[in-house]
């Protein structure tokens, strides 16, 4: 297989832009080699501009729950595109979506579009802020929560602290508001509030997948909503991954766990730039012009973002059965890539939720960012470049997500597994 034409393309974007990509993950430095520049895309599979496919289990970390090109989403997009790009003026769009979310979500009265998941996250924590009159909030280690200044921050020493910038660029001022506690533990979170009664809120992936694949205990949420109620804070559901992926009602109906504020993006979006907040109304009256808590947007609600939102959403509430596929397909290919894995000897802990799944070359269970981090890296970069020689497109970070799209089907999961087991058998034969 040749990568040449990729291999140019990634010299002559170094010369003009940093690290020759536009996010950090994609430049492939963590499963070392270069990374494959895509030309088109088909339903399962991507084409890079060498020729070759590969089947996708990236999806554009998340957004294209029916793959690539889907008839229907595009067609909506095309649509919108003829009444124009932007308007910076309202349009039935925004209220369609925003209904149509509203009803799949239980928490949720009104919402707020954005143009990322990042903004819905800084703006979320911001209302939260506004809303109680605090300052300090509490995020897990390993969570991402886009790369807004309050939420750049390093572990520290101790399972629960006050952060310290882990990018240069961002004053400690910035993130001294910033305690962290450690996933799934809730005694951490408990000392976060013995250090400080000022926090406004507590922000989690409730199904983290930016560290891997690694949901919260049932347990340890419900204690986390109960903690947060007992000291006036709020709880924030950072579901802008894990929104109608895990499950088309969101977190809170398989966690069991009504959060306060919950954050979307990905899949609200159909594969067009949006991020979203919502809450109850009470919550969400506090955002301007209703009330004092500002935040505002010139692309936000943008009529063809809103079109393809809408097209995928539709479409998924009305094959709402389509996630237990998905998942039963998830768990085929992780439970077969294990199996084989132990034939050679290779740890693997495995796990899925909906659409979304993830595996870890451990020999231990994986509950927090910590236990991620004892993957045998080395082993999951050459799994990684020898399942791309394979034809098969996995996430380019052993803590990132895998996704099932509605084009993967079973065929080329059973194929998926029998590529695995000839990648292990060479990398235990050297």
């Amino acid at each position: 297989m040749s990568t040449k034409s990729s291999l140019n393309a990634f010299s002559k974007a170094q010369k003009l832009i940093p690290g020759g990509v536009n996010s950090p993950v994609r430049a492939f430095s963590s499963v070392g080699g270069s990374p494959i520049f895509i030309k088109e895309a088909k339903g399962a599979y991507l084409t890079d501009v060498d020729g070759n496919n590969y089947v996708d289990y990236v999806q554009s970390w998340g957004p294209l729950i029916f793959g690539h090109r889907d008839e229907s989403i595009e067609a909506a997009v095309i649509e919108a595109v003829k009444h124009g790009l932007s308007f910076g003026a309202p349009t039935i769009a925004e209220t369609d979506l925003a209904e149509l979310v509203v009803s799949m979500f239980n928490s949720i009265d009104k919402i707020r579009f954005v143009s990322s998941g990042t903004e819905a996250v800084m703006s979320a924590i911001r209302l939260a802020r506004g809303f109680t009159g605090r300052d300090d909030i509490v995020k897990f280690v390993g969570c991402y929560h886009g790369h807004s200044d309050c939420l750049l921050v390093e572990a520290g020493s101790g399972a629960a602290t006050f952060g310290n910038p882990s990018s240069p660029g961002v004053p400690a001022d910035f993130t001294k508001h910033t305690l962290l506690a450690e996933y799934n533990n809730i005694e951490s979170v408990k000392k976060c509030f013995a250090d400080s009664s000022d926090i406004a809120c507590v922000i989690i992936e409730p199904i983290a997948g930016n560290m891997g694949l690694i949901p919260a205990d049932k347990e340890f949420l419900l204690e986390l909503k109960s903690v947060c109620e007992a000291n006036g804070a709020l709880l924030i559901f950072d579901e802008v991954m894990s929104g109608f992926r895990a499950s088309i009602n969101g977190a809170e109906s398989i966690t069991g766990t009504t959060p306060d504020i919950v954050t979307l993006g990905k899949v609200i979006g159909g594969g067009m730039p949006v991020g979203a907040f919502g809450a109850r109304s009470e919550i969400m009256a506090q955002l301007s012009p209703e009330g004092p808590v500002y935040q505002a947007g010139t692309l936000s609600g943008n009529p063809v973002a809103m079109a393809a939102g809408f097209a995928a959403l539709s479409k998924l509430k009305q094959n709402s059965k389509v996630m237990s596929v998905l998942n039963a397909r998830g768990v085929r290919l992780v439970e077969g890539m294990k199996k084989e894995a132990s034939v050679y000897g290779i740890d693997m802990q495995i796990d899925t939720r909906g659409s979304m799944f993830g595996f870890f070359f451990n020999s231990n269970p994986v509950k927090n960012f910590a236990d991620a981090g004892k993957t045998d890296s080395e082993l999951f970069a050459s799994f990684h470049a020898g399942m791309l020689k394979e034809g098969f497109y996995f996430a380019c970070s052993l803590y990132e997500t895998g996704f099932i799209s509605t084009a993967i089907t079973d065929e080329m999961i059973e194929d998926t597994i029998k590529a695995s087991a000839k990648v292990f058998k060479e990398i235990k034969n050297g």
